[in-house]
């Protein structure tokens, strides 16, 4: 809950360039698309897929975790970790459940013969990309609940590309067509007021300690 007064307050510590910054970034912030990693090993990948999604304007990330431990490199996500909202789930199905209930599809990213391609992609539909770890791809699970496939397009003698590269093709993708649609996909009122304070607040040094003076004045 955005407690206004204290969020004014803190605003009076901003510079009117950080708050345009904020708001103009959060029109562009969407939950349309959601990404969901599945047991990636490399750490970096996982750290430069969530700087992707904060480039695209992806709000949430997704990762699931059951073999190789909750890991991100904040050098390669350079900074994304503060501005993105990273969801953990320990098992594929606990994650497919989660976003199904939230209205998502699930589209496995697979270079499978059956898959969608990429340029054919209806974006219509709020969805969750889903990919694997490297080398072996997602997993059984997802891909038995999956519904549907995706592929990017790939002429040469290798049939796969590394994950971080594969969200950045995608993700371009997808986000364009979608803000040159005409469907719904921008946050809600609530979601960028709640997202601006959390910003806010994430931005000034010292919070912690403000508040605490903030609160202390009051009583």
């Amino acid at each position: 809950m955005v407690d206004i007064a204290y969020l004014e307050f803190l605003e009076n510590i901003l510079t009117e360039n950080r708050k345009e910054r904020f708001l103009n970034v959060l029109k562009n912030r969407t939950r349309h698309f959601t990404v969901a990693v599945e047991d990636v090993f490399q750490m970096h990948n996982t750290s430069a897929v969530m700087r992707s999604c904060e480039v695209f304007g992806i709000q949430e990330l997704n990762v699931i975790e059951q073999r190789f431990g909750k890991r991100i490199d904040k050098e390669i996500a350079m900074g994304a970790q503060k501005w993105v909202n990273l969801q953990y789930h320990s098992s594929a199905n606990t994650c497919i459940d989660v976003l199904k209930e939230k209205g998502y599809q699930i589209i496995a990213t697979s270079p499978h013969n059956d898959s969608c391609l990429l340029e054919d992609f209806d974006i219509s539909k709020k969805t969750a990309f889903v990919f694997g770890v490297e080398a072996e791809g997602v997993s059984e699970y997802t891909k038995e609940h999956a519904d549907g496939f995706l592929k990017i397009p790939m002429v040469g003698f290798t049939e796969s590309l590394n994950i971080s590269v594969a969200a950045v093709i995608i993700l371009q993708e997808v986000t364009t067509k979608m803000r040159n649609s005409s469907i719904s996909w921008q946050l809600s009122d609530d979601e960028k007021n709640s997202l601006y304070y959390e910003w806010v607040k994430k931005t000034i040094k010292n919070v912690h300690k403000i508040e605490e003076h903030y609160h202390q004045k009051l009583e």
